[in-house]
């Protein structure tokens, strides 16, 4: 009994470490976007990246592709699934991230914690006590809504600037967390069946068949089109940003999958939740300390609402969305 008590032990601190450095590399994902974006447009930067997830995440489809079978409604979801999270999404995403700034882009997904939880509070079937949302609950809700509010508001209303948080910028960015919550709610389905990361790769790969037709469509047509398409950077892109979409790729979004994944099946998915703060946390302090960015008294005092709604809200325990957090990659 003893070796048991002291094996789970183990378990669950490797689980909360698991979770701990998922949520730690989440949070870098805009920075080192921001790099790739110096040399490259968004699209390039974002087929590149999905790229080296793909191939990280090929180990999972190759241990499971002869026992991975679904039914035509779940390949259709899956297939759903794939379009709205990987190329609407990061797209819509990326070019909110080239118009605004690398802090106000973290402290924004901050907010996704609170949105899941109200979705699914919203979602749930009718007479469902465990995911409604109580007084205190609809109250975090409303506190992360004015925090999202006050960081737009703190935004540029002009053109865009480079280096400088502007509207368009913020709310492109808050519509790709929309996308992602749809997507998150749609995944669901289909990993109450199947395995959570087997799920992610297949979406993963899945969309980045999508991603690149979508982009190296046009430039497969341009014979036959009057404006050209310029194809994907590459002969000109410095090592700096091959890592960056290197570990943007492979460790940003393949690795913390897994190991949120992991982390989550050893340890309660309440109390991981509590370790997303940390992802718009460690992204605004990359945005402010490495690469200068300035954040006014609209953005602090926002920021600071959607992290205290956000932690408020996982650290009472078990909460509406909690079970919805398995294999979300935000940026």
């Amino acid at each position: 009994m003893a070796r048991n008590s002291i094996t789970s032990e183990k378990t669950a601190i490797l689980g909360y470490g698991a979770c701990f450095a998922a949520a730690c590399l989440w949070g870098t994902g805009f920075y080192f976007g921001r790099l790739a974006l110096n040399e490259m447009s968004v699209e390039s930067m974002v087929l590149y990246r999905f790229l080296f997830a793909s191939l990280g995440m090929l180990p999972v489809v190759l241990l499971h592709w002869r026992r991975f079978r679904l039914t035509a409604r779940e390949a259709r979801l899956l297939l759903i699934c794939a379009f709205f999270g990987i190329p609407v999404q990061f797209l819509l995403q990326f070019h909110g991230l080239a118009r605004t700034t690398v802090s106000h882009a973290s402290l924004m997904v901050g907010s996704m914690p609170v949105m899941l939880a109200a979705a699914a509070a919203w979602f749930a079937p009718k007479g469902s006590k465990e995911e409604r949302l109580d007084r205190f609950g609809w109250l975090a809700v409303c506190g992360s809504t004015v925090g999202a509010a006050l960081i737009v508001l703190g935004a540029s209303r002009g053109p865009a600037v480079r280096g400088e948080p502007s509207l368009a910028g913020d709310m492109l960015v808050l519509a790709s967390l929309v996308i992602a919550l749809v997507w998150i709610l749609l995944s669901k389905k289909l990993m109450e069946t199947h395995s959570p990361p087997v799920v992610t790769a297949y979406t993963i790969l899945s969309g980045t068949i999508m991603l690149a037709v979508w982009i190296m469509g046009p430039v497969v047509l341009n014979p036959w089109l009057k404006n050209k398409t310029a194809l994907p950077a590459f002969a000109h892109v410095s090592l700096t940003a091959w890592v960056a979409l290197a570990i943007s790729g492979l460790l940003c979004t393949a690795t913390t999958t897994l190991l949120w994944n992991w982390g989550i099946h050893h340890v309660p998915a309440s109390r991981a939740g509590i370790f997303l703060n940390l992802e718009p946390t460690v992204g605004s302090l990359l945005g402010v300390k490495l690469l200068g960015e300035h954040l006014g008294p609209y953005a602090w005092v926002g920021g600071g609402l959607i992290l205290a709604a956000a932690v408020a809200l996982t650290a009472r325990g078990p909460y509406p969305g909690a079970s919805l957090e398995s294999a979300v990659i935000l940026e």
